[in-house]
């Protein structure tokens, strides 16, 4: 209702639409179009309102992936080929197939670039995994003996500062193992933490085209400039300091047992490290200087990745013979046991493993909304909100609607619609997207994958509970922003 709601208040009549459509049984009347400047306007036809339906259906399923253990990518990818489905019949119709096939093509572009773009960033992140480098981060802050209190600004600074190179997903589940470990018995600290890991998640992948999927679109689009990301960085520290000063008042001074795990990184972990920073270098060097788009960067990445990888493997016998030799020195049993798992690292292994799910829900929302924006809704939209609204209210609803509907597809629909913004007004919306989604545990992935780590500790209603808290840190962000940055507005 509160969408609905939301929709009504903008000027926007696509749900009663659809319900009208619904209940008069798509009178074959409603198939009358007219032609715009880039083709049919169908958003008062029949097949318009089936093509809002099939969106808001498959939106459902999506949502109640939880409950109904249904891959998110599953309904998307089905209501993405009906809608394109029916957009190619409808032009086949009026003799424009090539209209509808180029409008599909220049989405399906946009698409690959930033799935190559994901797949090589997961890649890395998944080969770091693979090299322990992540573990033994975990395990350096469970064997330091740090406080309860420690511990929750300690995991929260660090996935503030990890999310804007690897993704907040990844992030967030490396620093809940960690308090899950840590805090184990105090279900408040590890509710607290949850809360505090999520917040400073979204907030360290606002400021970073790297941090999340949203800035990542916005960058690539050539929106925001490389370096004017960065001009949210105070924003996004204070949506997560603000907060987290607040809920460390309620966490115990306790401090746990130390609990000693000595974890080994495997050979090249640190120079995989570097070569994933020389990538992300190759793909703004590309978009910056060369005009290329960044994907070219990080494919050529990628072919750092794969020649590193023929040399691990080329010297895998005589490393793990070092190894050996220092573990026997040492006396190290548990170590040597471990070094006889150990396998050649294969970098297609690592690609397999990056998370496809995501990426193909990625696919289906990018051709869902890029099919209803074809169909000219996108462009009622964006009439609705940044004309008959001040774009600054437009963007901090952009940011509430993220915490409910994911911030993928609400932030391509703003691309999609391109208003004409000044940079600053792209920062906060960017900003606003990427924080949003912390107002509710089902705003990001990082929150819903936490659910699951922390199950019965962590929920929906314990998030909740601290959302205002949340939501003045959102608040004091965006002013925050609005003050420092008054100059691009």
């Amino acid at each position: 209702m509160r969408l609905q709601r939301w929709f009504k208040d903008s000027g926007m009549t696509l749900f009663s639409a659809l319900c009208v459509a619904t209940l008069s049984g798509f009178s074959p009347t409603a198939w009358a179009m007219t032609e715009g400047a880039e083709g049919l306007n169908l958003t008062t036809a029949s097949v318009g309102y089936i093509a809002v339906g099939v969106f808001i259906i498959a939106y459902l399923l999506v949502m109640a992936e939880e409950v109904l253990h249904l891959r998110k990518s599953k309904p998307v990818l089905v209501a993405a080929g009906l809608i394109w489905g029916m957009i190619g019949f409808v032009y086949t119709q009026n003799g424009m197939s090539e209209v509808a096939e180029a409008a599909f093509k220049h989405n399906l572009l946009e698409y690959a670039e930033l799935l190559l773009f994901l797949l090589v960033a997961m890649t890395y992140i998944n080969a770091m995994e693979e090299r322990n480098l992540f573990d033994a981060i975990r395990g350096w802050l469970v064997g330091r003996g740090f406080s309860l209190r420690t511990v929750f600004w300690l995991t929260g600074f660090m996935a503030f500062f990890i999310s804007p190179v690897a993704d907040n997903l990844t992030t967030a589940l490396l620093m809940c193992a960690v308090v899950m470990k840590v805090g184990a018995g105090q279900r408040k600290f590890i509710t607290l933490a949850c809360i505090n890991i999520v917040v400073a998640a979204n907030a360290g992948g606002a400021f970073s085209p790297f941090g999340d999927i949203t800035t990542l679109m916005v960058w690539q689009k050539g929106l925001v400039h490389f370096g004017d990301f960065f001009h949210l960085f105070i924003p996004a520290l204070i949506n997560f300091v603000l907060p987290a000063a607040i809920m460390s008042i309620f966490i115990p001074s306790f401090v746990p047992e130390p609990e000693k795990e000595q974890i080994y990184t495997k050979t090249g972990a640190k120079r995989i490290v570097a070569l994933f920073l020389m990538t992300i270098a190759t793909a703004v060097c590309a978009h910056s200087f060369l005009g290329m788009p960044p994907v070219l960067g990080m494919m050529t990445g990628l072919g750092f990745l794969q020649f590193f990888g023929f040399y691990l493997r080329k010297t895998f016998e005589r490393s793990l013979e070092r190894e050996r030799a220092k573990a026997e020195l040492r006396q190290d049993l548990h170590r040597l046991k471990e070094l006889g798992s150990v396998v050649p690292f294969d970098v297609f292994n690592r690609i397999s493993r990056a998370e496809w799910d995501t990426l193909l829900f990625f696919y289906g929302v990018v051709l869902c909304v890029g099919g209803l924006g074809f169909m000219g809704y996108l462009s009622l939209v964006s009439e609705a909100m940044y004309s008959h609204w001040d774009a600054t209210y437009a963007n901090v609803a952009i940011g509430v609607l993220s915490s409910i509907i994911d911030n993928i597809p609400v932030m391509f629909a703003v691309l999609t619609m391109n208003p004409d913004m000044a940079l600053g007004q792209w920062l906060l919306v960017t900003l606003t997207a990427g924080v949003g989604g912390s107002l509710l545990s089902i705003g990001s992935a990082a929150g819903v994958a936490l659910m699951g780590q922390a199950r019965g500790i962590y929920t929906f209603g314990a998030h909740l509970r601290w959302s205002p808290v949340i939501a003045l840190g959102y608040v004091v962000s965006i002013w925050v922003h609005m003050w420092l940055n008054s100059a691009m507005f």
